[in-house]
């Protein structure tokens, strides 16, 4: 080693020796409590999409975002697997994929697709319970070859045999392999525990995809697919008399008419009851739930923070602290609150090792009795609100999601100013809101139950907690 390198080193062993003796007189830092930190109260004002009635009956609602040349719209139809036939459950979903892959009257669906590749568009159509839901991007300067295919795949689809069978392949292949994935089969069959008796509860099977003819699917979409059941959020990069023009061009002539259906709300009445899934697994899945405020009911606000206390707040919530975090029995544990324009569904669940399924079912069956011997305290419900509050802002990072949210909520018969308004409701919720919630919800509402895994391994028998029905694993 050169005496230039020792010089160096012991150089920088200098320095070092200096950093660490004035930090070890330096008087220790503790970091604040971030409950106790101070700061300016946030402001919630998003800006407002614009609506707006064609004369086709068609709505818009439109906000302008220039900072990108991209433009996005969403579409959402009142029509889903709620209206599937029985006997052809699936076809909501085969509808909707086949729109989008099967052509046009003027277009095959393989020129479509290579022509939305080219332009570098993104356009899919999709199903769920209770509506159908459009979604399209592009870039400026080719969003009119976009929203001409759009309107043609919405107004014309041509539903092409060879395109519907590929579809009812693919969906088959995906109904065998659900089975596979434990968590993912768990919840699906809970609803259709959930919703026993109701078209809710119908799933498709091999069967009822297989049932499905092309002249089904013409069929559904002459009955849902019109101006009138169509809502439209239109944002980015373009201008209200851009927009107008636009939709008058494509859509403009679009005069058919049809039904507007009602979704009934679910009966109120659960029979309540647990069932089995059978599962030659390790692990339990286990979910419970029951009906709650919808999304218009004042009780809505009450119940968020109560669900967020209860089981969606992560770490800090009830049934996660207890159940991972102190029993150490669960991988998984929490609470979700599914709130519609008419009914709302609370649960919770967790996913634990066999041999702790009825310990773990015990404590989610007594969270009624839990929360009320151990009430929420001032603490909980601060946390609550402030959590809810502060994360629900980044909600709105965008154009695109304000003015979809703002037509969601008119899907939903929500208050307009119901996204307004939101945190201060929130914030206004007290204890005694929750108590009364808690009685009026958890107490008078059956629940329930269902367990998917090995009923072998468990610590406890089911039928010590009541009746138990055995689900089928394949509905055909």
């Amino acid at each position: 080693m050169t005496a230039g390198l020792m010089k160096k080193y012991r150089l920088l062993a200098l320095v070092l020796l200096i950093c660490f003796a004035g930090n070890s007189f330096a008087a220790p830092h503790t970091l604040p409590d971030p409950d106790r930190l101070r700061y300016p109260p946030l402001h919630f004002n998003p800006p407002q999409a614009e609506r707006i009635v064609l004369s086709n009956g068609m709505i818009l609602y439109i906000l302008e975002d220039h900072e990108l040349p991209l433009i996005n719209i969403h579409s959402v139809l009142k029509t889903g697997a709620y209206f599937d036939p029985d006997g052809k459950e699936g076809l909501a979903d085969l509808t909707g994929t086949v729109m989008r892959t099967g052509g046009t009257e003027t277009m095959s669906g393989g020129a479509i697709d290579e022509i939305l590749e080219s332009l570098a568009i993104n356009l899919s159509i999709s199903a769920q319970m209770e509506s159908t839901s459009i979604s399209f991007s592009s870039l400026k300067s080719n969003l009119d070859r976009g929203m001409k295919i759009l309107s043609q795949i919405v107004m014309q689809p041509a539903f092409a045999e060879d395109k519907l069978q590929l579809a009812k392949n693919l969906k088959i292949e995906e109904l065998i392999r659900i089975p596979d994935d434990p968590q993912q089969f768990a919840f699906w069959k809970f609803n259709q525990a959930l919703y026993r008796g109701n078209p809710r509860g119908r799933l498709p099977s091999v069967r009822s995809v297989g049932n499905i003819k092309r002249i089904d699917l013409v069929s559904f979409h002459g009955r849902f697919f019109n101006p009138e059941n169509m809502m439209f959020a239109v944002t980015g990069d373009i201008t209200k008399n851009e927009t107008l023009n636009l939709f008058q061009k494509y859509f403009g002539a679009w005069q058919q008419k049809g039904k507007m259906e009602e979704i009934p709300p679910p009966d109120r009445r659960l029979k309540g009851g647990i069932y089995l899934l059978p599962k030659d697994t390790p692990q339990s899945v286990i979910i419970t739930g029951k009906f709650a405020p919808s999304i218009i009911s004042p009780d809505f606000y009450p119940f968020t923070v109560l669900d967020f206390i209860l089981g969606s707040g992560g770490f800090r919530s009830r049934i996660f602290q207890e159940i991972r975090t102190n029993q150490g029995l669960a991988y998984s544990a929490g609470s979700f609150y599914r709130a519609k324009s008419r009914y709302g569904v609370f649960g919770a669940y967790a996913m634990t090792k066999s041999a702790s399924t009825g310990k773990v079912l015990s404590y989610l069956r007594s969270l009624e009795e839990g929360v009320k011997r151990i009430p929420v305290n001032s603490g909980e419900l601060d946390w609550a609100k402030k959590s809810i509050n502060n994360s629900f802002i980044f909600s709105f990072g965008n154009a695109e999601q304000i003015a979809r949210q703002q037509m969601m909520l008119e899907f939903d018969k929500a208050p307009l100013d119901h996204l307004i308004k939101y945190r201060d409701n929130i914030r206004k919720v007290g204890i005694e809101d929750l108590k009364r919630i808690i009685s009026d919800y958890l107490d008078l509402t059956e629940t329930v139950i269902l367990i998917a895994g090995n009923e072998k391994d468990f610590d406890q028998t089911l039928s010590t907690f009541g009746n138990v029905e055995k689900l089928k694993i394949d509905d055909d």
